[in-house]
């Protein structure tokens, strides 16, 4: 057992532990949380346009023309014509009546503006509310039956 401990004696010589200082502790600084005012982010929230105010919207004061009483979809293109003062399309309603429609009429029930006639189509630039409730547009065609 006596050599064990000169061993041990003489292995621990030349050897010295070195430990690393600790680290500077830094006082603690308490945060104040300030975000009440914030809005919810989990919570859908509405964007409101830079300009403050309406945006776009229908003229729900202009007197409604009598081919805005039906859907788009049940309305027809059966024909097109030219007159003097312009193209015109002939349009026939589920009831069986016959009208005849140029750009700048309103047709559908969702405000729907003829923008452009040609010889297979009808284009229309209509207004539909989203499930936000705000107004967006959107480009609808009726085709030439035939």
């Amino acid at each position: 057992m006596e050599d064990l401990q000169q061993f041990m004696n003489e292995a621990g010589k030349d050897m010295q532990g070195k430990i690393e200082p600790l680290p500077q502790i830094k006082p603690y600084e308490p945060f104040s949380y300030e975000a009440f005012d914030l809005p919810d982010p989990f919570k859908p929230r509405k964007l409101t346009p830079a300009g403050g105010g309406g945006g776009l919207q229908p003229d729900l004061t202009r007197p409604k023309e009598p081919l805005e009483g039906y859907s788009l979809e049940t309305l027809k293109m059966v024909g097109m014509m030219s007159k003097k003062n312009g193209i015109h399309a002939v349009i026939a309603t589920p009831d069986k009546a016959i009208y005849h429609v140029r750009a700048g009429n309103y047709m559908g029930q969702n405000f729907g503006l003829i923008t452009q006639i040609t010889d297979a189509e009808i284009v229309l630039k209509e207004i539909v509310q989203d499930s936000a409730g705000d107004w967006t547009e959107r480009t609808s065609t009726l085709t030439l039956q035939e």
